[in-house]
Order: structure tokens, then C-alpha cells, then sequence
């Protein structure tokens, strides 16, 4: 990317922050539809469900939007709310499995997984291409959430939203050997027939917009009001 290119970006992505940080809610859902398919996506890879993944990327924009003031910018924006979302994940987990830690999920015995079992690809061409795509796509998500969870996290990061592996290894706490190791791994999981007949459909997957990009919008607008309303409220002292 150009440096002036770059320059711009972070020029808007300024502008953005301060708007959000008055409050502004244009700002704050530009924000939201800017990062939720990555948020979604790094949610769905840790929690291996769509309904929990939705509840941790609303918590987590919550979360950000009351300490954006503390941002400091030694990041990008997304990175910054790739964290919290990561973050959001671990808490709830030690919240209901308290002596579980991501770091303490070790490499999987691969032995005991060489190969996920796969439908075997319909011989003849399907007339309904969209609901074939659809089938891949069903086909990669399933076999994406079968995958042991260190070996799934970074294949969601990389191939899925596309992250380097410098960007994966710095979002996990991981060495960037370990990110290239669990991509392998992972892929072989994947099998290779597989991946090159649904290759081009893997960015479509874990799809998150529209009617449920909205309502998330609508509901961390709603609870940074709530928030903002509940500080602003005399307190018993006031006056006195």
C-alpha cells in the first residue's frame, strides 16, 4: 500500500475515533461496519458458534467504545478491537471453565485427526450455483469448526480474514514459527482436494451483515446511551 494511500486511511480513521469519542453515533456505527466482519469471524473461530460469536462482538464493542479514550494508536483501530474481541473470548472462558487457558490448548494429537471425513463434491454440474456455493460454504464452515481450537483460531486468521502472519502471531501471543506450523497442520486437516475445489468460496464464509450488522449497531448504540444517560443522573450528593 502507498504511503499517501496509507496516510489517508489513518487520517479517517483519526477522524473517525474523535467523532465517536464525542459521542457522534454516525462515527460509531461507520466503526462498527468497518470491523464487524473481522470481529465476527475471530469471535467464530474461538467460540465454534455463531450466537455466542454475535454476543462476544457486541460485548466487546461496548467494552471499546467506553475506554476509546485510552486507545493510543500504537495499533490500527482494528487490530485494537481484534483484541478486545480475543480477550472477551479467554474471559468468558475462564469465567466457565476457570482452569482453562488458550495457552494451555497445546498442539492437538494430529495422529488421532490426520483427516476430516468430507461429501464427496456431486459429479455433474449443479444448475443452482448459488445454493451450490451456499453447500460449500456449509461444507467449509463445518469443517473449519471440526478443526482442534490452536489449529482453527490461526486458519480463521489467515486464510479466512486474510491476516499476515506477523499480524496472526501478534493477535494470539504466538512466534510467527508456531502461526506457519498451525496453518500446515491445519490445512492438512483440511485435505487439499477440498481446499482447491472450494478455495475461491472461503472468503465468503461466516458471512456477517446486513439485518444482523444492524442490529448490532443499533444495539451498542443503544447501550452507549443507556451508559452515557446513567452518568449524567444527579447523584444523592449533588447539591449538598
Amino acid at each position: 500500500m502507498a504511503s499517501h494511500e496509507l496516510a489517508r486511511i489513518e487520517l479517517g480513521e483519526a477522524d473517525l475515533i474523535l467523532r465517536a469519542l464525542r459521542h457522534d453515533e454516525a462515527a460509531v456505527r461507520t466503526i462498527i461496519r468497518q470491523n464487524n466482519r473481522r470481529l465476527f469471524r475471530l469471535a467464530r473461530g474461538m467460540t465454534g458458534n455463531d450466537d455466542e460469536a454475535e454476543d462476544v462482538v457486541q460485548a466487546a464493542y461496548v467494552r471499546a467504545f467506553a475506554r476509546l479514550a485510552s486507545f493510543r494508536r500504537e495499533s490500527s483501530l482494528g487490530t485494537w478491537l481484534s483484541r478486545i474481541v480475543i480477550n472477551e473470548v479467554l474471559g468468558r472462558r475462564r469465567r466457565h471453565h476457570p482452569t482453562v487457558e488458550l495457552t494451555a490448548v497445546i498442539e492437538a494429537d494430529v495422529a488421532e485427526a490426520d483427516i476430516i471425513p468430507f461429501p464427496l463434491a456431486a459429479a455433474g454440474p449443479d444448475p443452482e450455483r448459488s445454493m451450490a456455493q451456499r453447500e460449500i460454504r456449509q461444507l467449509v464452515e463445518a469443517a473449519i469448526d471440526a478443526l482442534p481450537e490452536p489449529f482453527r483460531i490461526v486458519l480463521v486468521a489467515r486464510l479466512v480474514e486474510d491476516l499476515s502472519v506477523e499480524e496472526t502471531a501478534l493477535l494470539f501471543d504466538l512466534r510467527p514459527e508456531t502461526v506457519k506450523t498451525r496453518l500446515f497442520r491445519a490445512r492438512k486437516l483440511l485435505r487439499q482436494s477440498l481446499e482447491a475445489k472450494v478455495g475461491d468460496v472461503l472468503g465468503d464464509a461466516f458471512p456477517f451483515g446486513g439485518a444482523r450488522c444492524e442490529r448490532t449497531a443499533d444495539r451498542v448504540v443503544a447501550l452507549l446511551a443507556a451508559g452515557a444517560a446513567s452518568s449524567r443522573e444527579p447523584s444523592p450528593d449533588d447539591g449538598i
